[in-house]
């Protein structure tokens, strides 16, 4: 494959809203030793993207300054260490960032085939989720066949994400979502119970629903006033997985709840996490995970696609959280 020298990405010229990102010329990455050049098909648009934007989540260290977490598209150019065998191969990767563009550089561990019934698109729209859902609710949270499982933010793409593995490893599901439409979008997904958090009590409704015993695991994304009111959710010896903070990362908690119910409340964030950890993770899930996808029984729940130089408005339509499920730029023809 001819590889030019200078692509189009989508960059920032500011801190700021959706309106400042904007198309750039920038050179293209030069694969490092393990990693492979892919040329993008379509790049999956989530939460930290729109934080990184605001100035509110800078990339790690060595990490491209373009947003980008995931991706999908074909190996165009390989890196000191990687076989060329793997040149044309088709995959999805999880990056530390520089999704947004025509080419993107990942560690080829940190690449997963691409199951021959998704498209570009749908690949696109792994990575992120499924990893972080992985992560949290099976291995950090532990969850376990017939455990109540309580996922806020039902119809983001961690939320549909969440619904369906926890159901498809033998979970009762129960999600919080802010409308009547997208608590349809959770039960067609496989909740149990989905809650309309604007109109409805999660905390009663998650103990009536359980007989009082109240629910084994929760996956939270808001915080602030959630924090208290996940622990009057829990189950005793439940545990609370905290994955991002849409309220706030602070809130007044009466602390006694978690020593009274034998509570685990833990955290955890991806983007920084090594890149030997995060090949692990992609064994895994390939392992675990890709049988389902490949059988029809899990997939990503997609929302919209929009034009690489349109990733303005897929923000926007993030930050007005109307959308259930995942959001796509898709790159080239």
């Amino acid at each position: 494959m001819q590889i030019p020298e200078t692509m189009t990405a989508i960059g920032m010229t500011k801190p700021g809203g959706p309106e400042v990102l904007v198309s750039q010329h920038r050179p293209v990455p030069v694969p490092a030793e393990g990693e492979v050049l892919i040329k993008v098909a379509a790049a999956g648009v989530n939460r930290p993207d729109c934080l990184q934007r605001m100035g509110a989540y800078p990339p790690p260290p060595g990490a491209p300054d373009i947003p980008g977490l995931e991706v999908a598209g074909e190996i165009a150019a390989v890196g000191k260490g990687v076989d060329a065998s793997v040149l044309g191969r088709k995959v999805m990767a999880l990056v530390p960032g520089g999704g947004y563009g025509e080419y993107c550089a990942a560690h080829l561990s940190n690449t997963l085939s691409i199951p021959r019934n998704l498209s570009m698109e749908e690949a696109s729209a792994i990575p992120e989720t499924f990893f972080t859902v992985w992560h949290n609710v099976f291995q950090r949270g532990g969850l376990k066949r017939g455990q109540v499982f309580l996922v806020h933010g039902g119809s983001s793409g961690i939320g549909t994400t969440a619904i369906q593995l926890a159901k498809a490893f033998g979970a009762t599901v129960i999600a919080t979502a802010g409308s009547t439409e997208k608590c349809d979008v959770c039960r067609k997904l496989g909740a149990d119970l989905a809650i309309n958090y604007r109109d409805e009590d999660f905390v009663a409704k998650v103990q009536d629903f359980s007989d009082g015993r109240g629910a084994d695991l929760i996956l939270d994304m808001v915080g602030g006033s959630y924090i208290e009111r996940n622990y009057d959710a829990a189950a005793m010896d439940g545990t609370i997985v905290q994955i991002a903070f849409l309220q706030s990362p602070k809130a007044e908690v009466n602390f006694a709840k978690l020593m009274m119910k034998r509570l685990h409340h833990t955290g955890s964030t991806l983007r920084a996490r090594t890149v030997e950890f995060k090949a692990g993770l992609a064994r895994e899930l390939e392992e675990k995970v890709w049988p389902l996808i490949e059988a029809g029984k899990i997939r990503p729940l997609m929302d919209s696609t929009f034009a690489l130089s349109d990733a303005a408005s897929a923000h926007a339509r993030m930050e007005g959280s109307t959308h259930a499920g995942k959001i796509v730029l898709t790159v080239g023809t």
